[in-house]
């Protein structure tokens, strides 16, 4: 019994810090092209001042290891947008009871939720070609967030977030 209470708590702590990422991209672009990379100078995040400084010095490094330099006059131009919502919990245990009896029937049934409903951020990163102004290449991240994070624990969280962004960019073209 013990060992299903540790297994359950770990699924429970593995469901909270999971990052889920869905691409999508031009197949007709030709991605050994990009060579450099800037941002919209407009670019209004939607995350605080303090997270989007983060954001951008990782996606920096890690964009520079994939041999990305960052230019005035780029290849490519980042976007990136942000929202936050409040998900519901979507998990709930039934309880019921019920009787017969003589012809007589009769129940009663709750349902209780397990777990809170948590914040999750939505940040959706769009790569739009400079010469042509034209969206080639998008991730859109879910990942849960916490207001009261340390800002190791933040910046920890965006590591792992852009390394799964990027994981899949530039896509194989086959």
């Amino acid at each position: 019994m013990r060992n299903l209470w540790i297994i359950v708590l770990c699924c429970l702590l593995a469901s909270c810090v999971s990052i889920r990422v869905n691409y999508d991209y031009d197949r007709g672009t030709d991605f050994t092209s990009y060579t450099t990379y800037n941002y919209f100078s407009d670019l209004d995040s939607g995350l605080t001042q303090l997270d989007e400084k983060r954001l951008i010095r990782i996606l920096d490094s890690t964009l520079q290891l994939k041999g990305y330099r960052l230019a005035e006059e780029p290849d490519f131009f980042i976007n990136i947008q942000s929202s936050e919502y409040r998900s519901g919990s979507n998990s709930a245990v039934g309880v019921g009871i019920g009787g017969t009896g003589r012809n007589v029937g009769g129940g009663v049934s709750v349902g209780l939720p397990i777990g809170n409903s948590g914040i999750q951020r939505h940040i959706l990163f769009d790569f739009v070609d400079a010469q042509r102004d034209a969206l080639f290449w998008q991730a859109s991240t879910e990942s849960g967030y916490r207001d009261n994070a340390s800002p190791s624990v933040r910046e920890e969280r965006l590591r792992a977030l852009v390394k799964k962004t990027l994981s899949k960019f530039p896509p194989e073209t086959r």
